[in-house]
């Protein structure tokens, strides 16, 4: 009887033959799932996670935090009502809305006007209750909206007329808008400074100065127009036109409250001039805006 060598196994043992399902394939990974991550590590990621989220909710929930937000919200709102108080000082900002209380009607309104005003008879600003009406009801009230953006479109054509003409840069266009508005701004002082030492009483303010000067622009608008796109004879053409129009506007707005003021103060000996004076400084106003537009678009236009 063969008897087994101690060294070897039994080749008949049954646990032998049972091969593992992987069997005579190649594992590509080992397989890990079954190894857990040292409790060290879990803590780190645990509490880094719950450190992360704790750090958001004590910011938020800090005292301190939102004290300090307090006092800087506090301090954005005092820094805005000295702006404001510094502001109304020098500008009434309810007078100020007062020129910019527009709709489309009143616009296309005031442009026809502008361009066309032969045809329009009453030229009396309407008042109620002491008070003139906004620009909205009244086409006759003056407004800051129109001068505001016929300047922003007056600027925009010059760079255009600069790039068509192969001549535009940053400095120059910077140079016509500087230009332009201390045309504007000369008008308004001279107007003024004239007003006041012929004493004219009249409900005349800076803005309504400036409102009535800056009108200018949809003349200068309307010529430039007509230069790029007729060349010199539609420039000229559209020139001459804007011209009278603006100047027979002037003179019958500003007629009304600088003419019809005269009071019994200004009526005493050595006061017959003042009314020719006044009616002078309205022409003058008048025949200063043809020199005005010319000197604005002449070089634009080749």
């Amino acid at each position: 009887m063969d008897v087994p060598h101690h060294g070897y196994r039994s080749t008949t043992n049954p646990r032998a033959r049972r091969a593992p399902p992987t069997a005579g394939k190649a594992l590509l990974f080992t397989d890990t799932s079954s190894l857990s991550p040292p409790m060290a590590t879990q803590g780190y990621y645990a509490g880094g996670a719950a450190g992360a989220r704790g750090g958001d909710t004590n910011f938020f929930g800090d005292p301190v935090a939102r004290a300090a937000m307090v006092y800087g919200s506090s301090l954005a709102f005092q820094g805005k009502d000295m702006a404001n108080k510094e502001i109304s000082r020098f500008v009434s900002v309810n007078r100020l809305k007062y020129f910019f209380t527009v709709d489309t009607a009143y616009v296309l309104k005031k442009l026809l006007l502008l361009l066309f005003p032969y045809a329009h008879q009453d030229w009396e600003v309407r008042y109620h209750r002491d008070m003139p009406l906004t620009p909205r009801n009244d086409v006759n009230a003056p407004d800051l909206y129109i001068p505001s953006m016929a300047f922003l479109t007056y600027i925009l054509l010059v760079g255009m007329a600069l790039g068509v003409q192969r001549r535009f840069s940053p400095e120059v266009l910077g140079l016509c808008a500087s230009s332009a508005l201390v045309w504007v701004v000369v008008e308004v002082v001279a107007l003024a400074l004239a007003l006041y030492l012929l004493t004219v009483h009249s409900d005349l303010s800076t803005f309504d100065l400036l409102a009535y000067s800056g009108y200018k622009y949809v003349g200068i608008i309307l010529t430039m127009v007509g230069g790029l796109l007729f060349g010199r004879n539609g420039y000229f053409l559209s020139l001459a036109w804007a011209s009278c129009s603006f100047m027979y506007f002037i003179v019958r707005s500003l007629r009304g409250k600088i003419l019809s003021s005269l009071s019994s103060r200004s009526m005493g000996p050595g006061a017959s001039a003042k009314p020719q004076l006044r009616l002078y400084i309205t022409m003058a106003t008048a025949a200063f805006q043809p020199i005005v537009l010319y000197w604005l678009t002449s070089h634009l236009v080749r």
